[in-house]
């Protein structure tokens, strides 16, 4: 058995495109996350696989926040 392939923390485990994360990208760690300003339908959330739940941001399309972000 082989064991699971690690999480790119910098792509969106819902769809595979890059999240835009600051947390993920150590050059961006003093700036603020797209997703501080926003609030994710928690079903949105609890939609995603037990084993990438928490463990990587989604992207603002996914998170459907798109709305929001444009403010």
């Amino acid at each position: 058995m082989n064991p699971p392939e690690p999480l790119d923390t910098g792509l969106c485990p819902a769809c595979g495109a890059r999240n835009d994360c600051t947390l993920a990208d150590p050059r961006r760690l003093d700036q603020p996350c797209w997703c501080y300003s926003v609030s994710i339908d928690p079903q949105v959330l609890q939609a995603l696989p037990d084993a990438t739940r928490n463990k990587a941001c989604l992207c603002p399309r996914c998170a459907q926040v798109l709305e929001q972000l444009a403010r």
